[in-house]
């Protein structure tokens, strides 16, 4: 069954040992760590523990961008067609035969067999190399067919997923592609139809064994949806951006609406204020015309805007000649009445 894994070997820099170059060692501590199978010796990861009992900068590598080495370092070189980088990268050797003995899923160190172009896996599955397989420290072809015995090698891994730590089993063979060595009868078999029933990944040509126990469909083939799905998906995008500018419009025109509304109460406001005081004054106009007029009064030397009539005209107690009788008025614009101020007796106001 396919499962979201992770393991520990991806972590290649933080299973090096410490010691670095030059500093003592021993070849007894090269092993591969439990559950995760990476190879582990006392130096750091560009150096090897060499026969001398010390590390020795790195002599071949096997991957293109190794762990541990800085921006611009000097890399080892890559081996070339017909050679390998063991684990402990010490130099490049030549690719062994069948039945030789050869490193946990090594299966690059294993020589090639005639037909490999037409045992080599296509599949990206791991199945072999070039047509030939490491199983069990031995090298050997992939080349059993349907109902031939074959061998099989089960390894335990400890993986993490969202439940924790579980254990997956990864079981390889050497039957051709097409086939897998079934674990029990240890006999190559045709690869499982999806919903097929099935035990494990390896039966089924999907390489997707469910949780209910049938073979499913590939997760590696991209998925594709139906034209009517892009249209749907088009209409709601065009949806969802017309419903956006539609709310925002709305929201704004009633911000401005309400906006409107306070400038027209404040204008109300202000309207009726100016109202108010136009009738205070009209009153207060009204009052003033309406006391006694008569020369007894402090209102005497009032008298109205719109004109005064002689019979409303202030009595002077030391009147000037007509030629020089100016009457001078103060008072202000918002006053109906003004004050007459009259001369003194020697022509001065």
């Amino acid at each position: 069954m396919l499962r979201s894994l992770i393991f520990l070997s991806c972590s290649a820099l933080a299973l090096a040992g410490s010691a670095n170059k030059g500093d003592n060692c021993s070849t007894s501590d090269n092993r591969l760590q439990i559950g995760t199978y990476q190879f582990f010796s006392d130096c750091n990861s560009v150096t090897y523990c060499a026969a001398n009992g010390t590390c020795v900068l790195k002599g071949c590598r096997k991957d293109e961008f190794p762990f541990g080495y800085q921006t611009g370092s000097h890399l080892p070189d890559l081996c070339p067609s017909g050679q390998f980088c063991p684990d402990e990268a010490d130099v490049c050797q030549d690719l062994l035969p069948v039945n030789s003995p050869c490193q946990l899923n090594r299966d690059d160190e294993c020589e090639a067999p005639p037909n490999a172009a037409q045992l080599a896996d296509t599949t990206n599955r791991g199945l072999n190399v070039n047509g030939a397989v490491c199983l069990n420290n031995v090298c050997m072809w992939a080349n059993r067919t349907s109902g031939e015995s074959c061998t099989v090698e089960n390894t335990a891994y400890i993986a993490y997923g969202g439940s924790g730590e579980f254990i997956d089993i990864v079981s390889r063979g050497n039957c051709v592609a097409g086939l897998y060595c079934d674990s029990v009868a240890l006999q190559c078999m045709a690869e499982k139809n999806i919903g097929d029933s099935c035990s494990a990944d390896k039966e089924c040509s999907s390489w997707n064994c469910l949780s209910s126990g049938v073979c499913g469909i590939d997760t590696t083939i991209p998925k594709h949806v139906g034209t009517w799905v892009y249209i749907v998906v088009a209409i709601g995008i065009f949806v969802a951006i017309f419903g956006t500018l539609l709310g925002l419009f709305m929201m704004h025109r009633r911000q401005r609406d309400q906006e409107r509304e306070k400038r027209m109460q404040y204008w109300r406001e202000q309207n009726a204020f100016h109202q108010n005081l136009l009738q205070m004054r009209q009153t207060a106009r009204a009052s003033l015309l309406s006391l006694p007029n008569n020369g007894n009064s402090a209102r005497s030397t009032m008298y109205s805007r719109d004109g005064m009539h002689s019979d409303e005209m202030p009595i002077l107690q030391h009147a000037a000649p007509k030629a020089s009788g100016l009457r001078h008025y103060m008072g202000d614009d918002s006053s109906d009445e003004g004050v007459m101020m009259q001369p003194k007796r020697d022509g001065r106001f």
